[in-house]
């Protein structure tokens, strides 16, 4: 008796799984510059003025924002490592500086930074840990530390936390830079795990409310890819 032939999957399946495996990969890779970069460029605007409220308002800011401001210039230089565990010149480094000065606006700077330094040294389950402390209330900061932490879960493979978090900073920052472009992210991230239906909601809230930012622009095609299935 001749053996029952097994049917292997359509070419055009088999196609459209590498296609979006691909897709995912390179959405990971990509936040990480992105997301990252967008972030690092706010906080160099924003810090600054962060730091300046922290020292007006009492010793104890002003000596936590002094203490943290070395760190900060390894940080932006690309010294992650030195800027996390400190120097022999006295900086003490973002993790003793996080835990040191708790209760005060220097001390989410720091964690934020930790969070961010181990990021970029590709230690993203500990980045988890530092974002997540951070709980600001700045909309251009807040958002985008919140989009670092859901690429954080995305990396670290917690989905539906990532389209979770990505969802909060989208809302948090309530403005046509920044929201539509973490719903999109948290549109891709459906798509890479199968769920079309809530990836296609997500394309259309971003054509509704933000027509005329690049992801509304892009989000046609996405529409289109997925109704013509």
């Amino acid at each position: 008796m001749a053996k029952k032939a097994v049917n292997p999957a359509p070419k055009q399946e088999q196609k459209s799984l590498e296609e979006a495996l691909s897709k995912s990969e390179q959405f990971f890779e990509n936040n990480k510059k992105t997301i990252f970069g967008c972030l690092i460029a706010i906080i160099v605007i924003i810090a600054g003025g962060m730091i300046y409220n922290a020292k007006v308002a009492q010793p104890r800011q002003e000596k936590a924002s002094e203490a943290i401001f070395p760190g900060e210039a390894y940080f932006m230089n690309g010294d992650y490592s030195t800027a996390l565990n400190g120097d022999a010149y006295g900086f003490e480094g973002f993790v003793e500086l996080a835990d040191q000065f708790k209760g005060t606006k220097a001390n989410k700077l720091a964690n934020l930074y930790a969070g961010l330094c181990y990021a970029q040294l590709d230690s993203m389950e500990i980045a988890q840990k530092y974002l997540a402390k951070f709980n600001g209330k700045d909309q251009m900061v807040a958002p985008a530390a919140l989009g670092a932490l859901a690429n954080c879960y995305a990396t670290n493979g917690e989905y539906d936390k990532a389209i979770s978090t990505f969802e909060k900073a989208a809302k948090k920052a309530d403005n046509k830079l920044l929201s539509p472009y973490y719903y999109m992210q948290a549109g891709i991230i459906y798509e890479s795990i199968d769920k079309p239906a809530q990836a296609l909601k997500i394309y259309k809230l971003i054509k509704a409310k933000y027509p005329e930012s690049n992801e509304g622009i892009e989000a046609d095609k996405y529409i289109a890819r997925l109704t013509s299935k």
